[in-house]
């Protein structure tokens, strides 16, 4: 994403432009969220399919994540502002089609549309707060911002739960999507706030990478979540080659660009430094853990031992608390101790996951589903507190010229992570549920096996974090 100078509106108009900026910010981190809690809901709705929640809730990721770059590139050229008011547009539209969809298919695709809109809106957000704001208020602007999202995580559990079990007006799970449609009228309408600002310089927009890479983890993630219900038929293995033809065509693609002096989707010279490309690595396993647990909490909640949405939304909320509290905290620890307390939150993330795993496995159909929230807390606060930092240590490996790019890569590889994640999880949740019928006995061991995935992942991530560190602190007394 281009950078811009700071322009200076008038300073009342500045934070009013900031509180509907917020507002988008929380919509879209809040429809991330809120729909793990109401998946068990919409399962028994619409009769979905495994394969079909997982479309719900990967299908939003993947969309988002693949349009993030070129979104904030839409915005540098053609006005900040006016991609906010289309995107936020969009986003409403989408948000009441998911509301009124009569079937699963029908939402799938609203979902998808959804994150698409949220991906020419969410880049709109940091970059208007980039370009209004400077020193102090930056800092000011971007902590209310950083506050904000770890609400909207906290909200998409409790506040979700509470909709969906609310029945408002006799519309359960719908509530969740259509409560998005008066916020979104009230944010395009209160926009004239939020100031215009372009980049200085036009900066291409690879059209033809977009489509590469969208149809190769569209031909990579298909298969996934469609595959084990149909016991892996001829067309999954084609899928999967396709993606990696697809792939490799789009990194070739790529390579081209940047040495024709072009800016490319991606710049793939990111990737082979050695830092960088192992912390790239690191954020997808870190949030491929993410959406998949909240699925399969939720479903062993309410579908496993038969809690409403409301109580299984307030069991995350302690989880939430500590994570927010954790992130409010972490920048202060890693300022005093030094990266190595990203390792060790990555070692009581691996920990905590295994307690839970260890937990549910020996309580099985009789497990009390509060006695799981100590360790819930430790999950949370360990999460956040390799969350938090992370950014700026991986962005750490690469020279300020490329920060942009570089943030936009991990950013997309957030959400494809996320996408992926449920997708690997879902193979293993649904086959152990398919082999022990829908009993609560049989939800608990096919949480146990879903969450095996998270285990593995989380101890690769502690041992590719304890590497950047030590890397990192080579870096720095070398410099020294």
């Amino acid at each position: 994403m281009s950078h811009a100078c700071v322009v200076h509106p008038h300073t009342s108009r500045r934070w009013l432009g900031l509180a509907v900026l917020l507002l988008a910010g929380f919509v879209t981190i809040f429809d991330l969220f809120v729909v793990n809690v109401a998946i068990p809901s919409m399962q028994s709705d619409l009769g979905a399919s495994f394969a079909q929640i997982g479309f719900i809730v990967a299908g939003y990721e993947l969309a988002f994540g693949v349009l993030l770059i070129t979104g904030g590139r839409l915005g540098d050229r053609f006005g900040r502002r006016r991609l906010f008011v289309a995107g936020m547009a969009g986003f409403t539209l989408a948000s009441a089609l998911c509301g009124l969809a009569p079937d699963t298919g029908v939402l799938i695709g609203a979902r998808v549309l959804q994150g698409l809109a949220a991906a020419l809106l969410f880049p709109q957000v940091y970059a208007t707060i980039r370009v209004s704001f400077d020193g102090a208020d930056g800092r000011k602007a971007f902590g209310l911002l950083g506050m904000t999202l770890g609400l909207a995580a906290i909200a998409g559990q409790v506040l979700g739960g509470w909709l969906v079990h609310a029945d408002l007006l006799g519309s359960g799970w719908r509530s969740i999507f259509l409560i998005n449609v008066p916020i979104g009228a009230v944010a395009i309408a209160a926009a004239r706030w939020v100031p215009e600002s372009r980049a200085p310089h036009r900066v291409g927009l690879d059209l033809p990478g977009l489509v590469l890479v969208s149809a190769g983890l569209a031909c990579l993630l298909v298969p996934l979540l469609e595959g084990p219900g149909q016991g892996w038929p001829l067309w999954t293995g084609v899928s999967l080659a396709s993606a990696v033809l697809l792939l490799c065509a789009f990194y070739a693609q790529q390579e081209r660009l940047r040495i024709g002096g072009h800016v490319p989707l991606v710049d793939m010279s990111l990737l082979a430094q050695r830092g960088f490309g192992r912390g790239t690595l690191l954020v997808m396993l870190v949030y491929s853990t993410s959406s998949s647990f909240f699925l399969c909490f939720a479903l062993l909640m309410q579908s496993g031992l038969g809690l409403d949405p409301f109580a299984a939304g307030r069991l995350f909320a302690p989880c939430s608390v500590a994570f927010v509290a954790a992130s409010l905290m972490a920048p202060r620890w890693v300022g005093r101790w030094g990266t190595r307390v990203l390792a060790i939150g990555a070692l009581f993330y691996a920990m905590s996951i295994g307690a839970l795993i260890v937990q549910v496995h020996v309580a099985g159909a009789s497990l009390v589903p509060t006695h799981l929230i100590p360790t819930l807390v430790v999950v949370g606060a360990a999460q956040a507190v390799i969350m938090t930092p992370l950014l700026n240590l991986v962005l750490g490996f690469v020279d300020a010229p490329q920060a942009g790019m570089a943030s936009g890569v991990i950013s997309t590889v957030q959400q494809v992570g996320a996408a992926l994640g449920v997708a690997v999880v879902g193979i293993l949740f649904a086959a152990t549920l398919d082999d022990g019928g829908g009993t609560a006995a049989a939800y608990a061991r096919a949480f146990v096996w879903g969450m095996a995935y998270n285990l593995a992942a989380a101890v690769m991530v502690c041992g590719l974090l304890w590497t950047l560190v030590r890397q990192r602190l080579s870096r720095v007394s070398c410099a020294g």
